[in-house]
């Protein structure tokens, strides 16, 4: 183990022992997100409405998560409820859903945003009604008036306005300075259409697990009493795909997915600073150089200094006839006529220019003999000339 990785490996874990000491003494945070969720507990979820809802709806409640378009493909119902809770749908579907309400069918709809035609169908806009950040909210039938509903978490601020003279109030906004209520506070509406009505409010928060939780009067009860006792539809949020991942015990815990996303960011790290192949630096050598032909220069200075010619026509004379013997494969122990035919006949040059050659070697060979240096200049050029 190399001692940059261990460098790395304590900075890793002092890493991960201060996050560690961090997640220990923070406090849980809630979720103050609005997401109309049945499986959250979060305060603004709907697990409690979904554990209670069967009981609400006196065991007479269909929960699907279908679209009411594949929903009434495959059903064929008489008169029913429908419940819609902060729900977007497609066109199609509210096709679907306002033929069954002409048809006598009634739909409790929790909501504060629709599409613009769906509006001008029904006939009422919605409107910030208050920028305060708590009110009541109270029915105005007076049998009811006693059961209000304090909003003090995060409110819409949402109300009905341009609404139609044959649109029934049923709920309105109170302020603590005030007791009076128009059409411009509504917040909860009846729509005739068909034989049947839409039932709109405009605070789905009311629903949720924190106003439910905080709720000291029956005001959810007196809402959703306006509708006949008869089966109920829930159309509810579609089915997220469980996730069949090996890591989703980690990913669905904030604490354990940051230790893991830190984990994959800390392998990252020490790939990038390890990529490369560690090893000794390799250190430069020169090849090794042919120094024959600087020796035989400085020979031949040598030789050439000292003025000893007819040393110099004995090796070259020495090393022509070596040629001779291996590369022409001709005898040379005796240079005699025949000898000077055979290399005539195996290099093709002049025989008088091979006779003056035969005459500089014995020359060279003869210790004797009186040798110049036009001599070797001669036997030098011939040789070469013969050979080449």
């Amino acid at each position: 183990m190399g001692k940059t990785f261990k460098i790395y490996a304590v900075i890793f874990i002092i890493i991960l022992v201060v996050m560690g000491l961090f997640e220990m003494n923070k406090k849980p945070v809630l979720d103050w997100r609005k997401n109309y969720d049945t499986g959250k507990k979060s305060p603004f979820g709907l697990y409690i409405f979904d554990q209670e809802s069967n009981h609400l709806f006196k065991n007479k409640l269909e929960k699907t998560r279908i679209s009411p378009y594949a929903y009434y493909q495959k059903n064929k119902k008489q008169a029913h409820n429908i419940l819609i809770i902060q729900k977007e749908l497609d066109e199609v579907s509210w096709q679907y859903i306002m033929n069954e309400v002409s048809k006598g069918s009634d739909v409790m709809w929790l909501t504060n945003k629709t599409t613009a035609k769906l509006r001008d169908t029904l006939g009422f806009r919605f409107k910030t009604v208050s920028f305060k950040d708590n009110y009541y909210l109270q029915l105005t039938d007076k049998k009811l008036g006693n059961n209000r509903l304090f909003i003090d978490k995060f409110p819409d601020n949402k109300g009905f306005s341009y609404i139609r003279e044959d649109i029934e109030v049923l709920g309105k906004t109170l302020y603590k300075s005030s007791n009076q209520a128009d059409a411009i506070n509504a917040d909860f509406i009846k729509v005739n259409f068909g034989k049947g009505h839409f039932y709109i409010h405009s605070e789905p928060l009311i629903l949720t697990n924190y106003y439910l939780l905080q709720s000291k009067n029956q005001y959810i009860e007196s809402v959703f009493s306006y509708l006949p006792d008869r089966e109920t539809v829930w159309f509810m949020e579609n089915d997220a795909p469980l996730s069949m991942s090996p890591m989703r015990f980690i990913l669905s815990n904030p604490p354990l997915k940051s230790a893991w996303y830190l984990l994959l960011f800390g392998l990252l790290i020490f790939v990038i600073f390890n990529a490369k192949r560690k090893q000794r630096i390799v250190p430069i050598k020169e090849p090794l150089k042919n120094t024959s032909v600087d020796f035989i220069r400085s020979i031949g200075n040598l030789y050439l200094q000292e003025g000893d010619f007819h040393e110099m026509m004995a090796k070259k004379a020495q090393y022509f006839l070596n040629k001779v013997r291996m590369d022409l494969m001709i005898d040379t122990q005796h240079l005699d006529e025949p000898f000077i035919h055979k290399l005539q006949l195996k290099t093709g040059k002049n025989i008088e220019k091979i006779r003056e050659a035969v005459s500089l070697i014995k020359k060279g060979q003869d210790p004797y003999a009186s040798v110049m240096k036009e001599d070797l200049i001669r036997m030098n050029k011939i040789l070469d000339d013969i050979l080449k």
